[in-house]
């Protein structure tokens, strides 16, 4: 298992590749990449701050417990803080299993427990004014089924 984060931007591929190529008698290696949204379009930056130290652990807490729940090769989470424009990689989830469900179904845990539960606090700025990223409703929805 394996928690980054970090300030500095990470590559997709050679990240992705790596972590396959350290894979012996899995099946199946799920990958999801978070891109910074600028939906309404306008985005300046998105700033996100966390608690150094206090953010690994909670995340490894959360990916020892996808090691628990389903047959797992390895885990690994890379999440950035600090100012991020938009269509900046925010965050990896990488899994492996003998077989797709598994990987599949931890990876969307992991996925959903970034969105709504690591301690993360985003501030979108855009046109001059600046706001905290509350919760979404479907967010909680998604993290409710596991």
């Amino acid at each position: 298992m394996e928690i980054r984060v970090q300030e500095d931007p990470f590559d997709l591929g050679a990240e992705a590749n790596a972590f396959a190529a350290r894979q012996t008698g899995m099946g199946a290696v799920v990958t999801f990449t978070g891109i910074v949204r600028d939906i309404e379009g306008g985005l300046d930056m998105m700033e996100i701050e966390h608690y150094p130290g206090m953010t690994e652990k909670a995340i490894a807490g959360i990916a020892g417990e996808a090691l628990d729940r389903w047959s797992l090769g390895d885990v690994l989470v890379i999440h950035r803080h600090g100012k991020l424009a938009a269509e900046d990689l925010i965050m990896m989830v990488a899994t492996s299993a003998p077989h797709r469900v598994d990987a599949f179904q931890a990876a969307e845990f992991l996925m959903d427990y970034l969105k709504s539960r690591a301690p993360f606090w985003k501030k979108e700025v855009a046109g001059g004014s600046e706001g905290w990223v509350a919760a979404k409703d479907e967010d909680e929805d998604a993290l409710s089924r596991w």
